[in-house]
């Protein structure tokens, strides 16, 4: 597989682009659209460019040229396939994280879990519901993204369902923070295991049991990787 690299340069003007008055505010900063495009490239299904580049950009922006709207879609592409050689290398890639408005020290995580938890929710398929049995597990990965940004919380609220006290909610919020990263990967490799497996993801045989190698495909027992108990 071809590796896609962006250069400093490129990202800056990428950036730049996003914010421009061609897209009258509707277009994901880079923070959000890095999320998204995570989310776009790990699920169970492949999402065409058709389907989520107009949600990226919005629905009508207005370019001062034909060269510019090329060079908008020649980015957000390499800004794509960069994306995409990262996870399936399985390294590490830089996150754009921004600071936050009022504490500019403070690394917004919330709006690039959004951003995650919108494009895991644009295709044909409910992540969930094609989890099947694994769908528990799935659900206690996805929840660093909730729990980042601020759903969980909000949901809580909404609901007037009991919410952590503020010392609880810092410790969970920090180690939410540790596991981002990894999480990311985690997820995409759960879908690249299903996606691979010749066997239908709803199957009639037992859960997998713990000592058991673990779905995602990591080489893990399932206890010590998508089944670890929260600490």
């Amino acid at each position: 597989m071809q590796i896609t690299t962006m250069s400093e340069q490129e990202m800056d003007r990428l950036e730049n682009l996003l914010a421009s008055d061609a897209f009258k505010n509707e277009a994901m900063t880079l923070d959000i659209l890095q999320g998204f495009l995570c989310a776009t490239l790990s699920g169970p299904e492949t999402i065409a460019p058709g389907v989520w580049m107009p949600l990226a950009l919005g629905e009508s922006p207005e370019y001062e040229s034909s060269e510019q709207a090329e060079e908008v879609a020649s980015l957000v592409m390499k800004f794509h396939d960069a994306i995409a050689s990262s996870l399936s290398s399985g390294e590490d890639f830089d996150l754009f994280l921004y600071g936050l408005e009022d504490n500019p020290e403070q690394l917004d995580y919330a709006a690039w879990c959004e951003g995650y938890v919108y494009g895991a929710q644009i295709g044909e398929v409910n992540w969930f519901e094609e989890a099947g049995e694994f769908a528990p597990d799935l659900s206690e990965k996805m929840e660093v993204f909730f729990l980042l940004s601020g759903m969980l919380k909000e949901d809580a609220e909404k609901n007037k369902e009991p919410w952590l006290n503020s010392k609880e909610e810092e410790k969970a919020l920090a180690k939410a923070e540790e596991e981002f990263p990894g999480t990311i990967h985690d997820i995409y490799r759960f879908w690249q295991a299903q996606r691979n497996s010749p066997a239908p993801m709803r199957r009639e045989s037992p859960k997998v049991g713990r000592n058991d190698p673990c779905s995602c495909g990591s080489g893990k027992k399932f206890k010590q990787c998508c089944g670890k108990s929260p600490d």
